[in-house]
């Protein structure tokens, strides 16, 4: 008769589950910035799902737009495929030195080079290097919707956004808000959050499409 499968795990592996196990209430616990401080240490890499809404204001009213959803995948440092793909196919992918964008309906590729495409953006949060103090500075948020959040504010004034906002939960990044100079809100939602799974060598090497139009800036 053949025993539970995770009993015939080694016993390595128990020690480890039982030692996650152990710690998840402390970072229920943590605040923002341990947690947040601890995921950086600790995620090498990492793949997921994402909803993306845009909140303008309006007359004094406030509008959100449909939601954007697709999928990610990230290697530290500089390595993220970030698909759209509802309701329209677009593609960013970096690979460590440059970011391409590419639009599926215009067959069109648009690349720059990474460190000037990162620096103070949001992707360089998920997908940068560990020193995002070089880069922003970061104080602990009001705890809502479950979550504990952090402020991270560029210490640029040459990015598009003024501060963002991330929301932890058990160490991993839930939510994130985008607060740009126009007024606007980018809030981001992610899911099926999957901490340094094994990766193929060449998953973030990028192919121009057939007959794709490409355009260096």
């Amino acid at each position: 008769m053949s025993s539970h499968p995770f009993l015939q795990r080694p016993a390595h592996l128990l020690g480890a589950a039982a030692l996650t196990l152990a710690l998840l209430p402390t970072l229920a616990m943590a605040s923002a910035l341990e947690q947040f401080k601890s995921f950086t240490t600790t995620t090498q890499s990492a793949k997921g799902e994402f909803s993306q809404r845009l909140v303008k204001t309006e007359s004094g009213k406030a509008k959100v737009s449909s939601a954007s959803t697709g999928t990610f995948v990230f290697a530290r440092p500089g390595k993220f495929i970030w698909t759209y793909q509802k309701p329209y196919d677009q593609l960013l992918q970096a690979d460590g030195e440059k970011l391409y964008i590419y639009d599926k309906d215009l067959n069109q590729v648009t690349t720059k080079k990474l460190d000037n495409a990162l620096g103070s953006s949001p992707a360089a949060i998920l997908f940068g290097s560990n020193d995002l103090e070089k880069n922003f500075t970061l104080k602990e948020g009001a705890s809502k919707d479950g979550l504990e959040w952090l402020q991270a504010t560029p210490k640029t004034k040459d990015t598009t956004f003024d501060s963002i906002s991330i929301g932890l939960r058990n160490g991993l990044p839930e939510a994130m808000e985008l607060h740009d100079s126009f007024g606007q809100v980018t809030l981001l939602t992610l899911s099926h959050f999957e901490k340094n799974p094994a990766l193929n060598a060449t998953t973030f090497r990028f192919v121009v499409p057939k007959g794709a139009d490409v355009f260096n800036n």
